[in-house]
């Protein structure tokens, strides 16, 4: 196992340098000139100078590249040009927020999609199974920005349930904070169920045919004992890896859910600095999320083999 880790983290090397160049040179591709935009309405000919002298912009890209990833793999992933704080910073100041709302997401994704997906595999064929497909795909096909205002006129401004924007820190008050959170989370979240729920149902329908089913059935055990204890262990593998891949994708940042509940996340950061042209910023964003893709699909791999015993020997 150490030793298939050691491989994946090897090989993620150099994926993350051809990212960090595509980061780099899209970036330049942005219109406009954020000098302009940081030197403001009364800016002189050698204030623009001087601010391309600071930023290093007149060097060639290939200097600016590699002063700026040089920089970024000593833990410097520059300055914002709009707020001037250290992007680093201001990526540590967001990811608590994006984690809690991907954590309970993800948590609501799980106790919605994994037992529905167990019951339509169990009972396919009927009524039931037919509302649970029902069900997975309205959630496919509900956009996140629409579920997301109707949730608030609904819960917020007709019943006044839950609070309809905004954002209270767990550390300080936690009870705020679960509240603040439980719709955009929900919003998430049913997304999500949607996906797991189809990946359960298509594992368990696979595991129930399969011979030690049968065999265990054949032993008289009760039918509960053999989907829960036989079938779902197995069944679980690729659901887990799914999992671990959406986790992910949540920690990338919830763009449109988090600028409609007013969340100040990685989806509210990135947006802010494409508008402002905050390259740094973006880049910054980018990198990192890049890199926590990686770290996701390694977990994933990981948590697969712990869960196959054959690929564990495999590896």
């Amino acid at each position: 196992m150490i030793g298939f880790i050691g491989r994946r983290l090897v090989t993620a090397i150099p994926t993350i340098v051809l990212i960090s160049v595509f980061v780099f040179l899209l970036q330049k591709l942005l219109p406009g000139d954020p000098v302009l935009a940081l030197a403001g309405e009364d800016r002189t000919p050698e204030m623009l100078a001087y601010l391309r002298e600071k930023y290093r912009l007149n060097d060639p890209l290939a200097v600016q590249y590699l002063h700026w990833i040089g920089n970024a793999v000593q833990g410097d992933l520059g300055i914002s040009l709009r707020t001037r704080q250290p992007v680093l910073e201001l990526i540590a100041d967001k990811l608590p927020v994006t984690i809690q709302l991907a954590v309970m997401a993800l948590t609501m994704a799980l106790l919605i999609g994994i037992p529905a997906g167990i019951l339509s595999a169990v009972k396919k064929g009927t009524w039931i199974d037919f509302a649970a497909n029902l069900v997975a795909l309205s959630g496919l096909s509900v956009p996140n920005f629409w579920l997301g205002i109707m949730l608030i006129l609904l819960v917020s401004v007709n019943l006044g349930w839950l609070p309809a924007s905004g954002y209270r820190s767990f550390a300080d008050d936690p009870v705020r904070s679960i509240q603040t959170m439980l719709m955009p989370a929900f919003v998430l979240g049913t997304a999500l169920a949607a996906t797991l729920m189809r990946h359960t149902r298509s594992a368990m329908l696979s595991v129930l045919q399969s011979d030690y089913v049968r065999t265990a059935r054949a032993k008289g055990l009760r039918e509960r004992t053999v989907v829960l204890k036989h079938a779902l262990r197995n069944a679980l593998v690729p659901v887990v890896t799914v999992a671990t891949l959406l986790f992910g994708e949540l920690l990338a940042g919830a763009v449109l859910t988090e600028q409609i509940f007013t969340i100040p996340g990685f989806g509210k950061l990135v947006v802010d600095a494409v508008f402002n042209r905050d390259y740094a910023v973006v880049q910054g964003i980018v990198l990192c999320t890049a890199v926590a893709f990686i770290f996701m699909n390694l977990l994933a791999d990981v948590s697969y083999r712990l869960l196959n015993p054959r690929m564990r020997d495999a590896s």
